[in-house]
């Protein structure tokens, strides 16, 4: 058995969810998405079993639609708008998951710190592992959400912008964690995007997110500290994460919250605005 003492503080165990349910002030977000290439529908699967009381979280929708850049950082009335409307208020305890565990749900986890609810945790282990250990499920028509007033105050010093970028890589004022697995970042296969370079950035560090989990948990700090280490990181200096459109960065991000690490930010553009740019350097081959 894992001492909880090296379990991120950020994550909550099946165990203590299940006993929670029905708490007030306890919400419960979806938050999956998927690659076209791993063949599932989130929404659908979300219409047609859940943990009990859970709200679905939309990645494609709450964004900024004068990007046009996938899953670019809404404004923050327009966050503000989106989680009321789920029934999220910044005071919650909120608990998000996703299908397999450690994937997209840290995405979600960070946007709502982002924007001020602080009580937000990642449950660890993810959906599939929940429904096949025959714990609560709610099944038919989901119920329409109860609006509720979420007062957003958002975190602009944890974003890089792309300038901000641009002046890292030319300055290596702060270490790049890239998120994506190895072929894409050594440019050996193709971006699932078509037309976009491949490869990553000059001074980069691959940390491919499925790295820091196993069984859809997410790895003990000591474990997870070697990871980032071994990735070739100074876990004294600073971070920024990154991966092909800042969703599974945020895997990375809640690595280094989890150890203690807090100089750390998000280039939300990721590799979807950097390597979809012909202006841009790019390196190929391993860090």
């Amino acid at each position: 058995m894992t001492d909880p003492a090296d379990q991120s503080p950020f994550v909550v165990s099946f165990e203590w969810l299940a006993q929670s349910l029905g708490q007030p002030g306890l919400k419960i977000v979806d938050a999956s998405w998927y690659l076209p290439a791993q063949n599932r529908d989130s929404a659908a699967e979300y219409a047609a079993s859940r943990i009990p009381g859970a709200v679905f979280f939309n990645q494609d929708e709450v964004v900024d639609p004068a990007s046009d850049l996938p899953h670019t950082i809404a404004g923050e009335a327009d966050f503000a708008r989106s989680a009321g409307a789920l029934g999220l208020a910044e005071t919650d305890t909120i608990v998000v998951y996703d299908g397999p565990g450690m994937f997209t749900a840290p995405r979600v986890w960070w946007l709502l710190r982002l924007f001020g609810a602080a009580n937000t945790y990642v449950l660890d282990g993810g959906f599939d592992a929940w429904k096949a250990q025959g714990l609560p499920l709610e099944t038919g028509t989901p119920a329409t959400p109860s609006p509720t007033r979420f007062n957003a105050a958002v975190n602009s010093g944890a974003i890089t912008s792309f300038e901000q970028m641009r002046s890292i890589v030319e300055s290596r004022a702060s270490q790049i964690a890239d998120a994506r697995g190895l072929g894409r970042f050594t440019g050996v296969e193709p971006e699932p995007r078509p037309g976009m370079r491949s490869g990553h950035m000059p001074g980069a560090r691959n940390v491919p997110f499925a790295s820091l989990s196993e069984g859809g948990k997410l790895k003990p700090l000591e474990e997870l500290r070697s990871v980032l280490e071994n990735a070739g990181l100074d876990l004294e200096k600073p971070v920024v994460t990154t991966c092909g459109s800042g969703v599974t960065a945020a895997v990375i991000s809640l690595a280094l919250q989890s150890i203690g690490h807090r100089d750390n930010t998000l280039y939300d553009g990721s590799w979807s605005e950097w390597g979809g740019r012909d202006d841009t350097p790019i390196d190929t081959g391993e860090a």
